[in-house]
């Protein structure tokens, strides 16, 4: 069996395997429960050259404040554009979806807290021109394992992290990002603001930013992150950059 065929095979399995075990956990540890079990999720993205929003959400049977079983569905498309160095330099535009049905389980200790999930993945991408060289060309199916990470190590600061790797061009992401606990009165229990770092890849490319986020600003039902700064590719370009994210629990 070809590599390929064996990857799509796990998927597959994988995705069986969720569903079978979050549909015998939801009943019972829902059933007399007030405590919120879901988040959704939604976030846009942007900087010269690319532009991407995605949407999900996260389903925790036992509750989002206890420890156990997850699930996180999350949808995700933009467009982006770079130089095909075989093409003699010519501009290619890309287009991209991916979704990924992922298990995983969270863990809390003191005050930090930490999420594990593993699980398939789905990605289309098209070019025009096409764009032979680069491997992100057509339909996938993979797994992707990601992990996150949230720490107060006072009552006034904050440390986030994640990271996640696909098996498809071995994609691949991680982030850190440090806050102070700000504007409590103004806002009704304040907001995170501090320095924020992110890297992005796969086959051939590297996506580096630097940054200031504000985390955890609410408004009624939402809660809204935002960060901005400044983006360079291993292309050389370089510009500004935007990112804006809400979600909701239910």
């Amino acid at each position: 069996m070809s590599s390929g065929r064996r990857v799509c095979a796990t998927a597959i399995a994988a995705a069986a395997l969720l569903v079978c075990i979050l549909r015998t956990a939801c009943v019972p540890a829902w059933a007399n429960d007030d405590d919120p079990h879901a988040i959704l999720f939604s976030g846009r993205d942007i900087w010269l050259n690319g532009a991407f929003a995605h949407g999900g959400f996260l389903f925790a049977p036992s509750g989002l404040d206890q420890d156990g079983l997850l699930l996180k569905i999350l949808f995700s498309g933009g467009v982006y554009r770079y130089d095909a160095k075989n093409l003699g330099g010519q501009q290619v535009v890309g287009a991209e979806g991916l979704a990924h049905v992922l298990g995983g389980w969270r863990v809390k200790r003191g005050d930090a807290e930490f999420k594990f999930f593993f699980g398939p993945e789905f990605q289309k991408h098209h070019l025009e021109p096409d764009d032979p060289s680069n491997r992100l060309r057509g339909n996938f199916l993979g797994l992707r394992m990601a992990f996150e990470v949230w720490y107060e190590p006072s009552p006034s600061s904050m440390v986030a992290a994640d990271a996640s790797l696909s098996s498809i061009a071995t994609s691949n992401s991680a982030r850190l990002a440090y806050g102070w606990r700000m504007f409590e009165e103004m806002l009704g229990g304040g907001v995170y603001l501090g320095p924020v770092i992110e890297y992005f890849g796969s086959d051939g490319y590297r996506h580096l930013r630097l940054g200031a986020h504000l985390t955890s600003m609410k408004a009624e039902e939402t809660e809204w992150s935002a960060a901005a700064g400044w983006a360079q590719d291993s292309q050389g370009r370089a510009s500004p950059y935007v990112r804006l994210n809400m979600l909701r629990r239910r």
